[in-house]
């Protein structure tokens, strides 16, 4: 056994979900589809509807929160639930990575395979899916991105493509070391500062994952803004101040 078979083995998808009834199925169905994932579980983050045995029914397990918690509390509790189950595993020699996925991507979640392979294979830590343009035109998240993309490479000189990607698979190790997680919307541009600080390789990787994108209407400005709130608020806790958007540096 090399050293990195004893670092990682397998595969085990955690997808955070809240009120997706409609498209949690087909979600579970084609990651459960990937020959390296061999374990699913649903983390369903206080939904009201039948997320949780629609999922069930797709073939996931299923753990969840009586309350919505955020997603980075669904990322902690579906670590451990991984983790509990791996315990109960006699045969087990070493954690399974861990693949996080967001739960509307459906039928293009079965393109995950090359976020995964740099992880098995020992070439990374953590790899952030970099998405194609989506189908449906969102509009509105520039000042977001701008915030945490400039926050990430004035942390730590690494300069992303898509600094919010939720897409990611790591290391059981590399998950450990970015505990706690930063809470709301601040987990993604939290989780790659604090594991580029600690020297961990992290790398970002072209898939073919297609999602629901946040429209233009109130709710969706006010969800922008609450983003935008938490990113800053994480940045802070780094000790990274705020910093003025480019789009309005260039006006200058």
């Amino acid at each position: 056994m090399t050293n990195h078979e004893a670092h990682v083995q397998g595969v085990a998808a955690i997808i955070p979900a809240k009120d997706e009834q409609q498209r949690i199925a087909a979600t579970v169905t084609a990651t459960a589809s990937l020959a390296e994932v061999d374990l699913v579980v649903v983390v369903d983050d206080g939904s009201t509807d039948r997320t949780s045995p629609a999922a069930a029914e797709a073939g996931a397990v299923v753990v969840g929160h009586s309350r919505n918690r955020g997603k980075a509390a669904a990322m902690e509790t579906g670590a451990t639930a991984v983790a509990a189950m791996e315990a109960r595993e006699s045969d087990r020699t070493a954690p399974r990575a861990l693949l996080f996925l967001d739960a509307d991507l459906e039928d293009t979640a079965a393109n995950a395979g090359p976020l995964t392979t740099p992880v098995t294979s020992g070439e990374a830590d953590m790899t952030i899916a970099v998405l194609p343009t989506q189908r449906t035109a969102g509009g509105g998240r520039g000042l977001v991105v701008d915030l945490a993309r400039n926050g990430i490479e004035r942390a730590t000189g690494w300069r992303p493509t898509q600094p919010l990607s939720g897409q990611r698979c790591l290391t059981r190790a590399a998950f450990q070391a970015a505990l706690p997680l930063a809470p709301g919307f601040g987990v993604e541009t939290a989780l790659t500062i604090d594991l580029l600080r600690q020297g961990m390789r992290v790398v970002e990787v072209e898939v073919e994952f297609h999602h629901r994108v946040t429209g233009t209407d109130l709710a969706a400005q006010l969800h922008r803004a609450r983003q935008y709130a938490h990113v800053l608020r994480a940045l802070a806790a780094r000790g990274i101040p705020p910093s003025l958007p480019a789009r309005l540096r260039r006006t200058r």
